[in-house]
């Protein structure tokens, strides 16, 4: 990371060009901020029009100026923007801020001219942020290079917070609903079209901030996944989770993520797998984004997430049951012995089983929650209490039910949350730190998503693949024959079918002699990757006339396809449990990734498969196939054995470190049919292609 991105967020001295006496014009906004929230660095407007701008000196041009600023912010359009980015870089400015939009996400013309601002910057050391960005705040200094009307409707308050994202919209929204909750926010960095630094460094520089122990990110595509997963290291390391909402799921949405910012739209899926790898949750929504704040900041540790839902609702348990389950949130088994507790405790019309309701009684009897939870406190195996009142007012002790609470946590350790829908049931728990949430799936989808988090980063091990020290054959067609192919595979420990390539009639029958079963007879030419579709694959061939037959026919086709003729591939048909296709590639931002899916003719149709990126280990992928629609079957159902999981997982394994290993010179190797056995009996890769990069 260049330490002069510490300059975009705790600059020194800040330059305003195009600078406004208006603070409701884009040129006024940073320089009211800078002002209003106690920016002590020194304040340069630019305006060859004015002598004075809010109240400090202003100059004419960048060269006017006693000294070059740290951090320039530019809120000129159009050419006047292009010009003042390369004054920038020729004065010496470390960070420019570039407001003005109409570039890269406008088509190739603005592409073209947001290139030639960012060579000019890098050409002279300079980093630029933007263009189209709406700016950055640091509540901690004041450093606000913003122009957001949201820091006036919502005052700032510095806080463990930090907002990446790269929309300027999208960084804002985030920040008033943590505002609305009374959590505290210190950085709000836009970055914009990402021309030249990009949302992931700008994670990565916040990471370092010992203040912050939160990072929310907004991004729309994902072009420099080393930054950001150098950045969830740093952030694991300091137990500060991060939490993003990546657009672009869908066709429309990543069409419209490219007019917005000029984003090129990741595969989604890949995204996820990315996500994943590195401990990052990913959330649905800008809601969910948010939703979990409180119980991050507060350390929550849901433990093994077996929870006692207990309100005053008879319909609130019952949806909370619901809730927990569609979400595998597992419920507490209550013990013999806190039944009978609760039962006495408890009017005879409640329910003394989990969910727990202590029914309209708690109207009557404030400290019934005050008698129930320590008596959940002493079962083993209660980790989480979810409180639901959904209604509650005028003869309802709100203090005394928040005061229990906070005792029952101060007490155990144990995390309590509740949903309310009245703000003034709320008010009371919050300020005695229990996170409040209006709704049940609010409060139990930020349960679930706390314990799924915390067990995501927990999973991400220190795997390192080593040298596989396999090649690629030189050559300089497009594919590697299926001969080629195998061998490359059988050099990584891959089991591949046994076959033979044969140069002629005679060897291809001795060939079927020595396995001595039906085999497959396949033509084998580098320029016919997809044999299948010439009508040159020939399946069970059990007698010598079908063996000669098949060889002859492959020998035709290649001559008639005009393809380079290897030669033939007898191979061994291989029985099995299930057929199942692994493949592997190289991804432009991510590298290599791996796919483990369902196999058989209508893997293009029902397509079931997990991503997974190097390095990972057996476990992980034994986990990921576990995501597999076909895992019962895999596991065994109506009596029947279950699958080699274990030998798939082990050349999923060596796929992805021979892919990791030839990422330079292969861009792609599908191994289907791999015919899965049960377990103990292997798996055999059928047929493999490699493409050349």
């Amino acid at each position: 990371m260049p330490t002069s991105l510490n300059a975009a967020i705790n600059p020194t001295s800040i330059a305003v060009i195009g600078a406004s006496d208006n603070r409701n014009k884009i040129g006024g906004r940073p320089i009211h901020f800078l002002k209003s929230f106690g920016y002590a660095g020194d304040v340069y407007p630019i305006n060859p029009n004015r002598s004075e701008v809010q109240g400090y000196a202003c100059y004419a041009s960048l060269d006017a100026l006693p000294r070059a600023p740290e951090l320039a912010v530019i809120c000129v359009a159009g050419a006047d923007a292009v010009a003042a980015v390369k004054a920038c870089a020729q004065r010496g400015v470390k960070i420019a801020v570039c407001i003005a939009s109409g570039f890269g996400e406008t088509g190739p013309a603005g592409r073209e001219v947001e290139a030639e601002m960012v060579a000019a910057a890098r050409a002279a050391g300079m980093r630029m942020i933007g263009p189209n960005t709406q700016g950055l705040a640091n509540f901690a200094t004041g450093a606000i290079t913003s122009f957001s009307t949201m820091f006036i409707e919502v005052p700032p308050a510095d806080g463990p917070v930090a907002i990446v994202s790269q929309s300027g919209a999208a960084s804002v929204v985030p920040y008033c609903m943590l505002r609305e909750r009374g959590i505290g926010v210190r950085y709000v960095l836009a970055s914009g079209n990402d021309a030249d630094v990009n949302v992931c460094e700008l994670v990565r520089e916040v990471a370092q901030d010992e203040g912050v122990r939160l990072i929310l990110v907004y991004a729309e595509t994902i072009k420099d996944a080393a930054n950001l997963a150098a950045a969830a290291q740093l952030a694991h390391r300091r137990k500060v989770p991060i939490v993003m909402l990546k657009s672009g799921r869908s066709a429309r949405g990543a069409a419209a993520a490219s007019s917005h910012t000029g984003a090129i739209a990741n595969e989604d899926r890949v995204v996820d797998a990315f996500l994943r790898k590195h401990g990052i949750w990913r959330a649905g929504d800008t809601r969910a984004l948010v939703n979990a704040a409180e119980l991050y900041l507060n350390g929550t540790d849901p433990g093994l997430g077996r929870m006692v839902a207990l309100s005053n609702s008879g319909a609130l348990c019952v949806l909370a049951a619901d809730l927990a389950e569609q979400l595998g949130i597992p419920l507490s088994r209550l013990s013999d012995q806190t039944r009978t507790l609760l039962a006495a405790a408890l009017p005879s019309f409640a329910t003394s089983t989990n969910p727990v309701d202590v029914t309209a009684a708690l109207l009557t009897d404030s400290g019934l929650f005050g008698k129930v939870l320590p008596i959940l406190a002493q079962d083993a195996e209660v980790d989480v209490i979810y409180l639901a009142i959904p209604v509650a007012g005028e003869g309802y002790d709100l203090q005394r039910f928040a005061n229990d609470a906070a005792a029952f946590v101060q007490s155990t350790g144990k995390p309590v949350v509740l949903s309310a829908t009245q703000a003034s049931v709320r008010a009371p728990f919050r300020a005695r730190g229990i996170p409040v949430f209006e709704t049940e799936s609010d409060a139990l989808g930020a349960l679930h998503q706390c314990a799924a988090h915390r067990a995501l980063v927990a999973a991400g091990g220190s795997v390192v693949f080593a040298p596989t020290g396999v090649t690629v054959p030189a050559g300089n067609a497009p594919f590697l024959s299926e001969a080629q192919s195998l061998a490359v595979l059988a050099q990584a420990g891959i089991c591949v079918v046994e076959h033979e390539l044969c140069g002629s009639e005679a060897v291809a029958v001795a060939a079927w002699q020595r396995i001595g079963a039906a085999v497959a007879v396949k033509a084998c030419s580098p320029d016919l990757p997809h044999k299948s579709e010439y009508g040159l694959v020939f399946l069970r061939c059990d007698t010598e006339t079908k063996l000669r037959e098949a060889y002859r026919a492959c020998v035709a086709g290649m001559r008639s396809a005009g393809a380079k003729a290897e030669g033939v591939l007898v191979a061994r048909m291989v029985g099995g449990r299930r057929e199942l296709a692994l493949g592997a590639k190289v991804d432009p931002v991510f590298g290599p990734v791996v796919m483990i899916s369902d196999g058989g003719k209508y893997i293009e149709a029902l397509p079931d498969n997990v991503l997974l990126l190097p390095p990972f280990d057996e476990a992980e992928v034994a986990a990921a196939m576990q995501r597999l629609r076909i895992a019962p079957l895999l596991r065994g159902v109506r009596g029947e054995a279950p699958l080699d999981v274990a030998a798939v997982s082990r050349m999923a394994v060596r796929l992805g470190a021979l892919m990791s290993g030839l990422q330079e010179s292969v861009q792609s190797i599908d191994l289907n049919p791999v015919i899965m056995g049960t377990a103990g009996e292997g798996a055999v890769v059928v047929d493999a292609l490699l493409q050349r990069a």
